[in-house]
């Protein structure tokens, strides 16, 4: 099954992410770094959050079949075997018909045969008409002229029994304080994704900073009154998730930004397979190894 591609949603992890742990002694720096990674694992585990994600995908124009038989377009866990159809016009309008609307909600209040369902937009801001069946709900998700499914269970495994994640020792070294050089007027970056797709994407300047003698730059998204980095290293692929890692850091001051990989995430996909994550950028490809933060995710069942 295909797997949504959501950048708004990631841009909107910004509240997951932990803010730039200051500068202190090395007793100290530890002990943040330590608090900021727990605070991490917890919000990842809260209620509705990607962990809860159990099934995804883009719908079709037209009729999509769903519920948990295996003939269905879209394999549903917990729904009835054969719950109904969404149908998606020419225009992105989308009805759900269910076969049979006994034990299942809209936004809950007891269901329809027929409802025409409310999408949540590329800015997050409207919410999605939630349809509830046996302790999960769907929701659909809308990118561009595309339409998406969504899945979630509070009770999904991945939340309920999150074996956490691994990281690389803390080592204060990599707390880099970059030279900042903004772009005037501001630049782009193309960012890819997995499933192909590319966006182009403003860039308001570049980090600039050195390690082991050489000089390396990261470009970065502003989300905010922060920066958000997506890139890669040489540990990629063995040592950490292939595709790219997250970094936030807070606004340059005084020309400096701080960089600090100890605080490096890796992106909702490395976690859970229900979402597309975009892929480092080749200006974001550090040709060197990154033995910080997070290491490549090891609890999937599969």
């Amino acid at each position: 099954m295909a797997r949504i591609t959501d950048w708004c949603a990631l841009a909107a992890l910004a509240w997951l992410l932990p803010s730039a742990v200051p500068a202190a002694t090395p007793g100290d720096y530890v002990a943040a770094v330590n608090r900021a990674r727990a605070e991490r694992v917890e919000q990842l585990k809260q209620a509705d959050g990607y962990l809860t994600l159990t099934a995804s995908g883009w719908l079709q124009t037209g009729t999509n079949s769903i519920g948990s038989a295996p003939d269905n377009r879209f394999r549903i866990p917990a729904a009835p075997a054969h719950m109904g159809t969404l149908e998606v016009g020419a225009d992105g309008r989308v009805e759900l018909h269910l076969s049979d609307p006994q034990g299942i909600s809209i936004d809950g209040k007891p269901a329809g045969i027929t409802s025409v369902l409310h999408t949540q937009g590329p800015d997050g801001r409207q919410s999605p008409t939630r349809v509830g069946f046996a302790g999960s709900y769907l929701y659909v998700v809308e990118n561009g002229a595309q339409r998406g499914l969504r899945v979630k269970d509070n009770n999904a495994r991945l939340r309920t029994h999150f074996p956490g994640l691994d990281y690389f020792p803390i080592d204060p070294s990599w707390r880099i304080e970059a030279i900042w050089q903004p772009f005037d007027p501001p630049g782009s970056l193309e960012v890819a994704y997995v499933t192909g797709t590319v966006q182009d994407t403003p860039i308001p300047g570049k980090a600039v900073f050195e390690r082991d003698g050489q000089t390396f730059e990261l470009q970065p998204i502003a989300e905010g009154d922060r920066l958000f980095f997506v890139f890669s290293d040489l540990t990629a692929g063995r040592l950490t998730y292939g595709g790219a890692r997250f970094l936030y850091a807070e606004a340059p001051k005084d020309g400096k930004v701080v960089l600090d990989f100890n605080l490096a995430e890796n992106p909702p996909c490395a976690i859970t397979p229900h979402v597309v994550c975009p892929l480092a950028p080749p200006e974001n490809r550090l040709k060197l190894p990154v033995t910080a933060g997070e290491k490549k995710f090891a609890g999937h069942d599969d």
